[in-house]
């Protein structure tokens, strides 16, 4: 009896020891330092049993089998990463660089107008205002006129009883000194200032263009040159530099005045047709006086106002008149000017007035008549 109680309690151990073994119990052991541990189980041996001690055959418990070892896996299960493509970077500016919206740009100063520092006066001979410019004789004269500016009230000045030479020292000097003929300059020496010692003493230089003179300073008439229509000799003062800056013309091709149109003129020119090209006429001259002079200044003008001078607006062009005839002085004046566009002006003007626009524009003191004579400069955009 005793045998088979120990039997049955042998039997029954070996049962308890097969299940522990069957749940792991005691049976693993870590294959590294701290990492997953690989598991291996044991076999469990059936405990030694007899048949008499158990009545039927023990099944074994259902975790008794174990399933072969396993690979080591890794407590944590590790995923695979798959690469995907790294999205494209978007850059921010630090606040230090960060673009500013662009400020709209300001309107660019309107470059500043040249104003002219140089003067090329042109003086025509004996013809009135409505005989030049409304009597259809000179169509390039009318189209400067409505190109450009004309004075509409333009009266030389001084008597109508006295010639030429009056008229050309009022221009050019302020006064008549006094003089109501046209005898040359041997005649007549005049040691006053003009527009040509001012603009000589204040370190610039003064050109007098005479057509057909026959050599410079001449001081008697040759032919179709008259010196009266050219004063530069009359004035003593200036007999240290006539000589050198009262010339010959020359002509559209090559000579003095068209030198001085392509190299830059000097700050005072003076222009002064011949007999022929005048309007005064004299023998061997085409009959059609006004005609002829128009045709002059249409070869001339624009040579002129191609000249460096003109195009950077230094110069500034004025066609002019000594007189008209013996019964009225209200003569032709044309203002010719980069900024003088279509302008029309009924003021009083004379002589008195475009000798004093003249020093206005070169910086000089006015002389004679020109100091109570009203300007030009600004009727013409001068």
């Amino acid at each position: 009896m005793r045998g088979r109680t120990y039997l049955i309690a042998l039997a029954a151990l070996a049962i308890t020891l097969a299940g522990c073994t069957s749940l792991g119990i005691g049976g693993t052991r870590n294959t590294s330092a701290g990492g997953p541990a690989e598991r291996r189980t044991a076999s469990a041996s059936p405990p030694p049993t007899s048949p008499a001690a158990t009545p039927h055959t023990a099944k074994p418990s259902p975790t008794a089998t174990v399933p072969s070892p396993t690979p080591t896996r890794s407590a944590t299960p590790t995923h695979r990463k798959t690469a995907r493509p790294t999205p494209p970077k978007r850059h921010r500016a630090s606040p230090a660089g960060v673009a500013k919206p662009a400020r709209p740009a300001k309107a660019a100063k309107a470059a500043q107008r040249v104003r002219p520092s140089k003067v090329l006066v042109v003086v025509e001979e004996n013809e009135e205002y409505d005989s030049v410019l409304n009597g259809g004789n000179a169509p390039y004269l009318a189209k400067l006129a409505r190109t450009y500016g004309t004075a509409t009230n333009y009266q030389a000045g001084y008597s109508t009883g006295c010639p030429s030479l009056p008229g050309y020292l009022l221009l050019t000097s302020g006064s008549t000194h006094g003089i109501c003929d046209d005898a040359d300059a041997y005649a007549h020496q005049l040691d006053g200032p003009s527009i040509f010692s001012q603009v000589q003493a204040s370190g610039r230089q003064w050109r007098v263009y005479a057509e057909s003179m026959p050599q410079a300073c001449a001081k008697g008439n040759s032919g179709t040159y008259a010196p009266r229509h050219a004063p530069a000799p009359y004035y003593s003062s200036l007999a240290g530099r006539c000589a050198d800056w009262d010339v010959p013309l020359g002509t559209t091709g090559s000579g003095a005045l068209r030198h001085g149109i392509d190299n830059g003129l000097p700050a005072y020119s003076f222009v002064a047709p011949d007999l022929c090209h005048d309007m005064h006429g004299a023998s061997g001259c085409d009959s059609g006086r006004i005609g002829a002079g128009d045709d002059w200044l249409a070869r001339w003008v624009p040579h002129i106002l191609a000249g460096p001078d003109y195009r950077a607006g230094r110069l500034a062009v004025v066609i002019t008149w000594d007189e008209g005839s013996s019964s009225s002085n209200h003569i032709p004046t044309i203002v010719i000017s980069p900024h003088t566009k279509q302008l029309s002006s009924d003021r009083a003007f004379t002589h008195c007035s475009l000798l004093r626009t003249t020093e206005e524009i070169l910086g000089v003191s006015r002389l004679g008549c020109a100091v109570d004579a009203p300007s030009m400069r600004s009727a013409f955009g001068l």
